[in-house]
């Protein structure tokens, strides 16, 4: 299984060296994702990271990016959206509803299943299903290696998802919940929890 860390949403000062940890920590795939947000704070973020670590960066708004600092992929976010006109590298996208999910794993490397759980980074996000519609899903093979569970991932939840065949997971609010911007710099306990989650998935 894999494990998909998700940026807050928000820059912040201790930001490039946390991602920078995670990286020596191990961390395989991050996905930036910064929406509303200007291009130049981006580049700044990128800027302060080791180019060793860019094929493991995917960025989910100004796709020049992953040309420009030549980083692993792109992230669709709205279902609705096509690839960029020209764009022949590698993508992901997110999928809202099941019935997407057949279709879009077809063209994409992998693709997140969005709601999965009630969200922890975005309270009041409820999940979009069921236990019963993600088990007929999986029995009817459109869950399985290609697709990743986002929403509401956590230590607990793992072995569910693993049991319903996810490919990979999406993690975000669970991580970052464990390091406040505005009043800590030890990120000891974020890393810490890094490391639990890795094992749990292996």
């Amino acid at each position: 299984m894999k494990l998909v860390i998700m940026t807050k949403p928000t820059f912040f000062v201790e930001e490039d060296k946390i991602l920078t940890t995670l990286f020596e920590e191990g961390m395989e795939n991050l996905h930036i994702h910064k929406p509303e947000s200007s291009p130049m704070y981006s580049e700044r973020l990128l800027s302060l990271l080791s180019e060793n670590y860019y094929r493991k960066i995917t960025v989910h708004d100004h796709y020049y990016l992953k040309t420009e600092y030549n980083l692993g992929s792109i992230h669709i976010d709205d279902p609705a959206s096509s690839v960029p006109e020209g764009y022949k590298g590698k993508y992901s996208r997110t999928c809202t509803e099941l019935s997407q999910l057949k279709d879009f794993k077809k063209k994409s490397e992998y693709v997140f299943l969005k709601g999965v759980f009630d969200s922890l980074s975005e309270p009041g996000i409820k999940s979009h299903f069921t236990n019963e519609e993600l088990e007929k899903a999986a029995q009817n093979g459109l869950i399985d290696r290609h697709v990743y569970a986002m929403g509401g991932m956590n230590l607990e939840n793992i072995r569910t998802i693993k049991e319903l065949g996810f490919g990979g997971i999406v993690i975000c609010g669970d991580l970052w919940n464990r390091f406040d911007i505005h009043n800590e710099i030890d990120y000891k306990r974020l890393i810490n929890h890094f490391e639990k989650l890795r094992k749990s998935i292996s």
